[in-house]
């Protein structure tokens, strides 16, 4: 009760020794070793301090005395470091160019009603910019006049987040309240974020309509407040719910009382989002085609998903790439979910080469695909590029990261922060390998290409998480792993529990 999750085992936590190549650790070793002699100076192996003021002085000496140091250190002092490390070249612009040789024929504009502003609704903005490039193929529509609302799934997300949230407290009550578990349910009862079995669950209980039937308001847009006070509610109602379970009151009276608990939060969120249409209300919707005809149609949120959007959610499962953890395997993640009672988080665990493979497959199908990656890192806000090679930091600080995707996990260097959708890739006409990946973002036609954003293969590699697709796309083999529910179950803590 409370987990959502079937059988199998909790994964184990993973040693380095398990999943860090020894040649990389003796690389890293001898690294350190070669720092240590060019230190020239008396440390004694046992002290557990260094940092003396002889030591101090004898590290700015040596530092200082290069004058591409004292450059580098007037240059930061006046600079942001991404603008002192950003690389430039010849090679570099072609590598990043917004030119793609594969390209999806029908997306929505990133231009219309695709700015998910000062919140963190980016799966469900790449999910509608991926549901609404099927109603624009369907109805014929102008790819710059319609898109899906994202504040009606908010709404009903917030609202069961809140309580399969109560579901657990209810699970929990005997563990201690500073328990790494409770901690852990405490911190983020109604986040703003997701994974697509997530949205899954809210298109399969309530549906969507055109944005026009639920447009974004201004808490929507905001959601740091509301955010703020839906939390501490719940909090105040967990201790309440504690109290009662531990002091042995009856079931009924228990969700008696948590169903007056779901009421206020519905009125609070109600209050903040307005009152959407609930999934069997109708409405007409209305719209004139790219020649344009007029057409209308009664509907719901049900139906419309149903009849108009024609594009099964259910249907649609995510290949993961987590080095740490067995490929060819079917993860969960323990209590981690929105809807009480819905379909768990899975993730198909696969090497690269067979992720690509069905992305770009997808593509030229001409389907876009929700992915999920780690987008701050090696990213440039203004040209919206995405490449490993972008920032050289090296060059300022001579010394540079080292640490592997792996790793990067292992360490809570990386997690799924963002989902966007692709939408394009360019491949290299010799060979057919992917070059650079063409992306929609979620943050306004203001950054990268009018919206559109480019990530290099390699950052493919290092940064990208998740992609979503379906039966068609991907062999027996793994069709058949996502459809036996036979799950390896991550710990609460996982990375891979990170909501995007």
């Amino acid at each position: 009760m409370g987990s959502n999750t079937s059988k199998e085992h909790i994964a184990q936590p993973i040693s380095d020794s398990q999943s860090i190549a020894d040649s990389d650790l003796n690389e890293k070793i001898t690294d350190l070793s070669h720092l240590v002699t060019t230190l020239d100076i008396d440390l004694d192996e046992s002290a557990a301090n260094p940092i003396t003021v002889e030591n101090l002085s004898t590290w700015e000496s040596k530092l200082l005395a290069d004058p591409k140091n004292r450059l580098v250190q007037n240059a930061l002092a006046n600079n942001d470091i991404s603008k002192i490390v950003a690389t430039s070249g010849t090679t570099l612009s072609l590598t990043d160019r917004y030119f793609f040789n594969v390209e999806v024929d029908t997306v929505g504009s990133p231009s219309f009603l695709n700015n998910q502003k000062s919140s963190g609704r980016c799966w469900i903005f790449a999910t509608c910019n991926v549901l609404r490039s099927h109603v624009i193929k369907n109805y014929n529509l102008d790819p710059t006049k319609f898109q899906l609302s994202q504040s009606y799934l908010f709404f009903y997300d917030k609202l069961e987040k809140a309580n399969f949230f109560l579901e657990n407290i209810i699970d929990t009550a005997d563990e201690p309240l500073d328990s790494r578990l409770l901690q852990f349910l405490f911190s983020g009862s109604v986040s703003d974020g997701g994974q697509w079995d997530m949205i899954v669950n809210v298109i399969e209980k309530y549906g969507v309509v055109p944005n026009e039937v639920f447009p974004d308001n201004a808490q929507a847009v905001s959601t740091s407040k509301l955010n703020y006070f839906l939390t501490n509610k719940l909090r105040e109602y967990a201790l309440v719910l504690r109290k009662l379970v531990n002091s042995g009151t009856s079931k009924a009276e228990i969700y008696r009382v948590k169903n007056a608990m779901n009421k206020e939060i519905y009125n609070v969120i109600a209050l903040s989002l307005g009152t959407p249409p609930k999934p069997e209300d109708s409405f007409t919707w209305e719209f004139k085609d790219k020649d344009g005809k007029y057409q209308f149609f009664n509907t719901s949120p049900a139906d419309f998903y149903k009849s108009h959007v024609k594009y099964d959610v259910s249907k649609r499962f995510s290949l993961l790439n987590d080095p740490r953890n067995d490929y060819n395997k079917l993860y969960t993640v323990d209590r981690l979910n929105n809807v009480y009672g819905g379909k768990p988080i899975e993730y198909v665990n696969l090497d690269l080469p067979v992720i690509k493979k069905a992305a770009i497959a997808m593509l030229k199908n001409n389907e876009p695909i929700f992915f999920g990656s780690d987008v701050g890192k090696f990213y440039d806000g203004i040209t919206g590029i995405l490449d490993t090679n972008a920032y050289d930091y090296n060059l300022a600080f001579n010394t540079q990261m080292n640490i592997s995707k792996t790793e990067r996990l292992q360490t809570g260097s990386s997690a799924m922060t963002h989902a966007m959708v692709i939408t394009g890739v360019h491949l290299d006409p010799a060979t057919g390998v992917p070059i650079r990946w063409k992306i929609e973002n979620s943050w306004g036609d203001d950054v990268g290409d009018k919206g559109y954003f480019v990530m290099t293969d390699a950052w493919f590699d290092q940064y990208v998480f998740q992609i979503v697709t379906s039966k068609k796309y991907v062999d027996k083999n793994t069709y058949d792993l996502w459809k036996k529910k036979e799950y390896v179950v991550l710990p609460f803590y996982d990375p891979m529990g990170a909501l995007a």
